[in-house]
């Protein structure tokens, strides 16, 4: 870990800012940074960039980074010794996705009465929901459900468990989410309990270990990662899912889309559906056969 926590913030146009962090996608070295990207200014086309490093060769290689990006500005600001995670969720308004409501504890009594309710609080795990890739998932899933469902599903790098939740409060029968993260794993399945909701959390690193294998073929894959690994998954999402069956990928940012999409279709899925949300992109694809 850093010695201080840093915050690392970059200014610039919606090109620059998607180009700097599909630069940190590919980049090995940076592949556990958490960032955010945002619209902050829609009259003056001014995006920003949000980085949260945990190391300090972390910090040097963004720092770097942007330092020669003549197209960004940036600044580095520490961090005070606080409860960031707790602050930053008492500040984060619920979410409507289609018929799902997402919230935290701090919004207990905003809950309406004809959706389907998760409640989610992060701990020490990745996604609270609140992202524009989970949103983009839950909205992909809500328009299926029209006309669909799903009995078998598995959500890849569940993180906090929201996808898996939100299929098993929607009828599916298996409800199954992975993370290579053991906190997020025990995280994810306190938020079940939580949700009263039948999904079960697995620490796995792959979709060819024994327990996830077991409970496939899956009717529906959900795959909110990144756009690297989202390519490299793209046999083994194939070989877990039935004929016909659906996986929905998020992770990735619009410009990322065609990269990842042609992995797919080169595989034998058809692309039904994207949606976009800010930045982020979430596609629907179908297995053929």
């Amino acid at each position: 870990m850093s010695e201080s926590a840093v915050q690392i913030i970059a200014h610039g146009s919606r090109d620059a800012t998607e180009a700097r962090v599909a630069a940190w996608d590919a980049d090995p070295l940076l592949e556990g940074v958490t960032y955010s990207i945002l619209e902050e200014d829609e009259d003056r086309g001014i995006w920003r960039i949000d980085a949260f490093p945990t190391t300090e060769a972390e910090v040097e290689r963004l720092v770097t980074s942007l330092k020669g990006d003549g197209a960004l500005t940036s600044t580095v600001e520490d961090l005070a010794d606080a409860d960031w995670l707790a602050m930053s969720l008492s500040g984060l308004p619920p979410v409507r996705a289609g018929r799902f409501f997402v919230y935290g504890a701090h919004d207990q009594g905003r809950v309406p009465l004809n959706t389907v309710n998760l409640k989610i609080d992060a701990g020490a795990a990745f996604g609270t929901g609140h992202h524009g890739t989970t949103v983009g998932c839950l909205m992909a899933f809500d328009e299926l459900l029209k006309r669909e469902r799903f009995e078998r599903v598995l959500d890849v790098g569940a993180g906090t468990g929201v996808l898996a939740i939100a299929a098993a409060k929607t009828g599916s029968r298996v409800a199954l989410g992975t993370d290579i993260d053991a906190p997020s794993v025990r995280i994810a399945n306190e938020n079940a309990a939580l949700n009263q909701a039948k999904a079960s959390f697995v620490h796995a690193s792959g979709l060819n270990d024994q327990k996830v294998r077991g409970q496939g073929p899956y009717d529906l894959v959900f795959a909110n990662i990144l756009a690297p690994p989202l390519v490299a998954l793209a046999q083994d999402i194939k070989d877990s899912l039935r004929p016909q069956g659906v996986a929905i990928l998020s992770g990735l940012l619009r410009t990322q889309e065609r990269r990842v999409t042609a992995a797919y279709l080169s595989r034998g899925f058809a692309l039904e559906r994207r949606i976009h949300r800010d930045a982020w992109s979430a596609l629907v694809l179908r297995r053929k056969g």
